[in-house]
């Protein structure tokens, strides 16, 4: 026998504890106000206001992925961020809308959608405690 602890994948799975609960679900209404306020932006100024609307989405998923240092981090900025925009894509039975039907918006719904998943993707994932080899060696 050795004295090799066991393998991360031999592990029984341990559900999240509350607090990391409580922080996706945080980082979730985050995405949803980032996601708001790059809706209202984006058609104000239109070149900068898309710019910096991608770019605090991308921001604030980097920075949850940080913050739990893992992927659900991102992904829960990520998901708020799309659930409140497309939200905001319907429009009301009064025809009201938010969205114009114009390059500015597909760019930002498209864009959105690709910054999140390229943060949510490259975002390294969550590594066991110990020194910095390949796990198995």
């Amino acid at each position: 026998m050795s004295d090799r602890p066991p393998s991360l994948l031999t592990q029984p799975i341990r559900p999240p504890s509350a607090a990391r609960v409580a922080a996706c679900l945080g980082l979730f209404l985050l995405g949803a106000a980032v996601g708001t306020a790059g809706a209202l932006v984006q058609p104000a100024w239109f070149p900068g206001g898309l710019l910096l609307a991608l770019a605090g989405e991308a921001g604030v998923c980097l920075g949850a992925a940080r913050a739990l240092r893992s992927r659900a981090g991102a992904v829960a900025a990520a998901a708020g961020w799309t659930v409140v925009v497309l939200l905001l894509t319907v429009s009301r039975p009064e025809g009201d809308f938010l969205f114009a039907a114009g390059g500015g918006s597909y760019l930002f719904l498209l864009g959105g959608i690709a910054v999140a998943v390229i943060c949510a993707t490259l975002t390294p994932g969550r590594q066991p405690d110990g020194g910095p080899v390949r796990l198995g060696k």
